[in-house]
């Protein structure tokens, strides 16, 4: 609920004080409600800790893939933003760990430890930020040019400022920005623009495509999950779920080395269609093994648990915060983003509310009737998704406008020495002279 709340916000406030200073923020909150949360004195004040934990890490949410989106470059930004929800994997691990080492101690003790070390990831998520660069695209936005000019140098050709790679982004995006500005829609009319209503569209529903495949029945009900096939004994339950993490952890990481070999669109139908295919194997091994005894019946099951979480953590978590930004236009990405945050939060409170009593009254045909769910998922990527992979942010607003925004070159073309670059480099008002090379390098 704290993340959903933030998220009505955290757009339009990225969007004033920019993305560095927001995850700033968000580490701070997040960093007071883990210590009131850890020091709790009763469930009143647990709650309240529960509370502002959830607003830091919505406002993080919103704000650090837009960074790290605006900031990476191309042949980076898969890797970057895959590895960043890949290592959410990281808290849940020590998550795991923690409870399972604290399974016998005092129950007072045994809470406290894992909320106060909340805190310790955003401290040093306080003293990395000294050295993270803000967005270039922002800065432009402000009028920053000579700042952007660095970043991107620094990002992509080693603070080579009058290297045509730099140049080329950066007038791309000044064009972009400039046409942005330049229309002079509110919110509200940016949001209602025709390609800006897909872009909404592919992004709330992604939400959906995240949080409901069936990956939250085992993060959050994995216990009575392994209870259903007949696991019951709690200490051999968390040494299974600390497992569990681990290879998720493992394949997540993995696959974000992998996030740019196959198109966006392509990773995450196969990665539905093969969770889709575990959930029903899952449901017919718990159904027929889960009250017999059977230990090689138990044993498959477990299996599709974990190779559901593999498909998963394949596709679906490198796509999760790498897919919205790069479809969401610059006018509109940080709010956007907290559009995403908020629907992505929703999906996850039903989750909670309603997961438990499918599973109560309906057991294992919970699992088939996500798989079927996930059928409409593979279909709507296939129908909907455009493919934005190799292209600049600025490269995908052509995809769904129908017109680049710009005049300089695609990079892939400067990239490759298809066209070079030789006039009118100066930062301030950059032009470009563009000359067709065929085959010849620039």
């Amino acid at each position: 609920m704290g993340g959903a709340v933030i998220a009505l916000f955290a757009g339009s406030l990225t969007d004033w004080r920019g993305r560095k200073e927001c995850i700033f923020t968000s580490a701070l909150i997040t960093i007071i409600g883990g210590v009131i949360q850890g020091a709790a004195q009763n469930i009143g004040m647990f709650i309240a800790g529960r509370f502002i934990v959830g607003l830091g890490l919505g406002l993080a949410q919103v704000s650090t893939p837009t960074l790290v989106a605006e900031t990476a470059p191309v042949e980076w930004r898969g890797f970057a933003l895959g590895l960043y929800y890949a290592f959410w994997g990281v808290g849940t691990l020590i998550a795991s760990g923690v409870c399972y080492g604290t399974q016998n101690m005092e129950s007072t003790w045994a809470w406290r430890i894992p909320s106060l070390l909340q805190a310790f990831p955003a401290l040093c998520c306080v003293i990395i930020l000294l050295f993270i660069p803000e967005s270039p695209r922002w800065l432009v936005s402000r009028g920053r040019h000579e700042e952007a000019l660095e970043v991107l140098a620094i990002a992509n050709s080693g603070g080579d400022i009058s290297s045509p790679i730099v140049q080329v982004q950066f007038k791309e995006i000044e064009d972009t920005l400039r046409w942005e500005k330049e229309r002079e829609l509110s919110m509200l009319q940016a949001l209602n623009q025709p390609a800006n209503r897909r872009r909404l569209l592919i992004t709330t529903k992604f939400s959906i495509i995240v949080m409901l495949p069936g990956t939250n029945i085992v993060t959050f009900y994995f216990g009575d999950m392994l209870s259903s096939a007949g696991i019951e004994d709690p200490a051999t339950q968390l040494q299974i779920n600390v497992i569990l993490t681990s290879w998720t952890l493992v394949i997540a990481v993995v696959a974000s080395f992998f996030a740019d070999k196959m198109g966006r669109k392509m990773l995450c139908a196969l990665s539905l269609s093969t969770g889709i295919v575990t959930l029903y194997a899952l449901a017919g091994l718990t159904a027929k093994c889960g009250t017999s005894g059977y230990q090689p019946g138990v044993y498959g099951t477990i299996a599709m648990i974990f190779l559901y979480n593999a498909s998963y953590a394949w596709g679906i978590t490198p796509l999760t915060v790498l897919y919205p930004p790069e479809v969401l236009s610059f006018d509109i990405r940080a709010v956007g983003m907290g559009i995403y945050t908020f629907s992505t939060k929703l999906c996850g409170l039903f989750v909670t509310m309603v997961v438990p009593f499918g599973l109560n009254a309906i057991g294992w045909k919970m699992y088939i009737v996500n798989g079927s769910e996930d059928i409409l998922m593979v279909l709507f990527v296939l129908v909907f998704w455009f493919e934005t992979r190799g292209l600049t942010l600025e490269e995908v607003d052509q995809v769904f406008d129908g017109v680049k925004h710009s005049e300089v070159p695609d990079l892939e073309a400067v990239k490759e020495g298809r066209i070079v670059d030789l006039e009118g480099v100066d930062p301030g008002s950059v032009t470009h002279q563009q000359v067709e090379l065929g085959d010849k390098k620039a």
